[in-house]
C-alpha cells in the first residue's frame, strides 16, 4: 500500500446513515446527504443513500457532476450559490440551489429557460450566524421577487447556523424560521414545500425532542460520515465515529530536545509557536503535512502517540511513550475530525482506499 492514505469504511457510513435517518423520522424530518467533506466521493455518497435521503448535496458543481457520472439519478442540491459565471453550468447537473440573491436566482432562471428546464431554489434566511442569507424582515419581499422569475421555482426557505458565527441552533431559532415561512407564503400566495432547518449542529435539538414540527429537513454531512453532531462534536448514540482513518509512514525517528534552540520567530504559517520543555523525547516525523491535513484535527489510534504539530509537508509526533516500537517505516494511524477530513479528501497526495466488506 502507498502512504499516506485514508481508508474509508463504507459499511460504517451506511450504518450511520440508517441510524440518523431513523432518529430524524421520529421528529418528522428527513435529511439531505451532504458529501462535500469527502470531495464528493461517489462510494461515500452511495453509502449515505442507505438512509434514504431526499437528495445528495455538495458545495461544488464539479463534485455533483462526478456524482451524476457515477450513475446517481436522484435530486442534487448545490449548497453554495453558484457564481453568476457558473449558473449555466449549475443547471446542467443541479436540481436545487440554495440562494440568497435575486440576481443569482435570475441567472439560474435564464440558464434553465435556455435548456427548457425549471430550476428549484431554496431561499436562505440569516437567523444570526452572519453567513449567507436574507435578513428575516426582508425575506418576504425577496421571496416575492424570486418567485416571479421565469424558469425558477421557489421550493422553500432554509437557514444555516453554527458554521461562521458559531450560533447554536435552538428551538427559538427554528420557530423564528417557521414564522418567516408563514410570512413568505402570504407574500408569494402559495405554500412552500420545504423548510431546510440547518445542519449537523441541529442534531442535539432532535435528540432532546425540541425540533418544532414544520421543519421538513436537515442538511447532514458530519453526523452521517463522522457520526458526530456539529455543536459540541459528541458522538451520536448508535453511530460510528471512525469511518475514516489516516495512515502515514515515519521517515525519521530520533530522540531530540523538546525545546527548539535559538531565537524564536514566526513559523512557516506566520504564527509564533509556544513550546513546553519536557526534556529529550523520541520523535517521529511522518510524510504528511498541513498541505494535506489539519494536524489539530487528528486523534492518534496508536496508544502513547501525541501529535506535536506540522509544517507544510511534515507531521511531528511524540512517540516516547508509544506502546509499539516506532521506527523508520512504521505506519501510524489517526482518526480525523471534520477539518482534517476536508483536507485529506481534497489532497491529491493522499490515496483514498475504500475498505471492502
Amino acid at each position: 500500500m502507498k502512504y499516506p492514505c485514508m481508508s474509508i469504511d463504507v459499511e460504517k457510513i451506511r450504518h450511520n446513515a440508517v441510524t440518523v435517518s431513523r432518529l430524524l423520522a421520529a421528529s418528522g424530518l428527513r435529511f439531505v446527504a451532504v458529501n462535500k467533506a469527502t470531495c464528493g466521493h461517489p462510494e461515500v455518497a452511495r453509502a449515505m443513500l442507505e438512509g434514504d435521503p431526499l437528495a445528495v448535496a455538495d458545495s461544488r458543481i464539479e463534485n455533483l457532476r462526478r456524482l451524476r457520472e457515477s450513475g446517481y439519478k436522484g435530486e442534487t442540491v448545490l449548497l453554495r450559490a453558484p457564481s453568476p459565471s457558473r449558473c449555466a453550468e449549475a443547471v446542467e447537473v443541479v436540481d436545487t440551489s440554495l440562494v440568497s440573491e435575486v440576481a443569482i436566482a435570475a441567472a439560474l432562471g435564464e440558464a434553465a429557460r435556455a435548456r427548457g428546464k425549471e430550476h428549484k431554489v431554496i431561499l436562505m434566511v440569516d437567523l444570526g450566524d452572519r453567513r449567507e442569507g436574507v435578513l428575516p424582515e426582508d425575506t418576504p419581499d425577496v421571496a416575492r421577487a424570486v418567485a416571479s422569475i421565469p424558469g425558477v421555482r421557489l421550493a422553500g426557505i432554509g437557514t444555516n447556523l453554527a458554521c461562521y458565527g458559531a450560533v447554536i441552533p435552538t428551538r427559538e431559532k427554528m420557530e423564528e424560521l417557521l414564522e418567516v415561512k408563514e410570512k413568505v407564503e402570504e407574500a408569494v400566495g402559495f405554500p412552500l414545500e420545504r423548510v431546510s432547518g440547518g445542519n449537523s449542529a441541529n442534531i442535539p435539538l432532535v435528540l432532546r425532542g425540541e425540533m418544532p414540527r414544520g421543519i421538513t429537513e436537515l442538511r447532514l454531512g458530519e453526523s452521517v460520515i463522522l457520526g458526530t453532531e456539529a455543536a459540541e462534536r459528541t458522538l451520536i448514540p448508535g453511530c460510528f465515529g471512525d469511518a475514516f482513518t489516516l495512515h502515514a509512514e515515519a521517515i525519521e525517528v530520533i530522540t531530540k530536545p523538546s525545546m527548539p534552540s535559538g531565537k524564536i520567530g514566526q513559523d512557516a504559517f506566520g504564527e509564533v509557536p509556544v513550546f513546553v520543555d519536557r526534556g529529550n523525547r523520541k520523535r517521529a516525523i511522518l510524510a504528511i503535512g498541513r498541505q494535506d491535513v489539519d494536524p489539530d484535527g487528528l486523534t492518534p489510534i496508536d496508544k502513547g502517540v501525541t501529535v506535536l504539530g506540522a509544517s507544510s509537508d511534515h507531521l511531528i509526533c511524540d512517540v516516547e511513550d508509544a506502546e509499539e516500537d516506532v521506527k523508520v517505516g512504521s505506519v501510524l494511524s489517526f482518526v480525523p475530525n471534520y477539518s482534517a477530513l476536508l483536507r485529506l479528501a481534497t489532497s491529491p497526495y493522499v490515496e483514498k482506499v475504500v475498505k471492502k466488506p
